[in-house]
């Protein structure tokens, strides 16, 4: 398997990139808009195609670049099914193996920071891998205060879905605003501050209560966007407009597109 972590600056996003060798078949996890065309350069430098994007839910806080890649490389956009989208390709649903090629990915449905979050669990027969999202992130989690968020429900996804995996399970999530790439589940079941250390689900459930974030600033216009996999609403303010354009990729990105074609 081929793996890259990517990180997009402005929302502190990671996209992953997982290819299967022997078919050639790849998918990025969460994709951005912002860094489509770097990411395209990154399948070039590899030689790979782009056969999927798959997302772990509805973001909020940047536009994903499933459309923009299904345009440029034809790549399938791949979504949770119970998110019900019409511009989706296709849909994934926990106890269903998505397959990339070779790679097995294991949907696991972790509601919580949304109502319809998925997480992804890969067990490359080494070690367990988990794309975990905005559900769990590193010494953290993602806020339950929008889009039917519930503390509830984030508490028993945690400790019910990642914590009963095996201590040495690799977490790898969505973001970090602190430069850190990755995490276990014995890390955070020891130093997770909202929810390791066996704490309650009356305390976690307080402590998210509690957090009084500041509103997303991009969640008026990447909401209804992602709900249309990554097609830019009119409200999008000017400074983010630039990477909603498709444009024609310059001859060195070119051999990254049309995904399947591997002749």
């Amino acid at each position: 398997m081929i793996f890259r972590q990517l990180f997009e600056q402005d929302s502190s996003t990671y996209t992953y990139l997982l290819a299967c060798e022997q078919s050639g078949e790849c998918v990025l996890i969460d994709p951005v808009i912002d860094t489509v065309e770097r990411d395209l350069a990154v399948l070039q430098a590899l030689g790979l195609k782009l056969t999927y994007t798959l997302e772990t839910h509805m973001h909020a806080d940047h536009l994903t670049g499933a459309r923009k890649f299904r345009a440029y490389t034809g790549s399938k956009i791949v979504v949770p099914a119970m998110d019900k989208l019409a511009c989706a390709d296709l849909g994934v649903e926990e106890n269903q193996v998505f397959r990339v090629g070779q790679i097995e990915l294991h949907p696991l449905f972790t509601p919580g920071h949304t109502g319809h979050h998925h997480a992804y669990l890969l067990d490359n027969g080494m070690q367990k891998i988990l794309f975990s999202g905005d559900a769990l992130l590193i010494e953290a989690c993602g806020r339950t205060d929008f889009q039917s968020g519930d503390p509830v429900s984030l508490y028993q996804s945690i400790t019910e879905k990642f914590f009963t995996l095996p201590n040495e399970t690799l977490v790898y999530p969505a973001h970090d605003y602190e430069g850190r790439q990755i995490t276990t589940i014995g890390q955070e079941k020891n130093r997770n501050p909202r929810v390791g250390n066996n704490t309650s689900q009356e305390a976690f459930v307080a402590i998210m209560n509690g957090l009084n974030l500041p509103y997303p600033r991009k969640i008026d216009f990447a909401v209804p966007g992602n709900e249309l996999c990554g097609e830019c609403p009119d409200n999008v303010p000017e400074q983010y407009r630039g990477a909603c354009e498709i444009v024609q990729l310059p001859p060195e990105l070119r051999r990254a597109v049309k995904a399947g074609d591997q002749g």
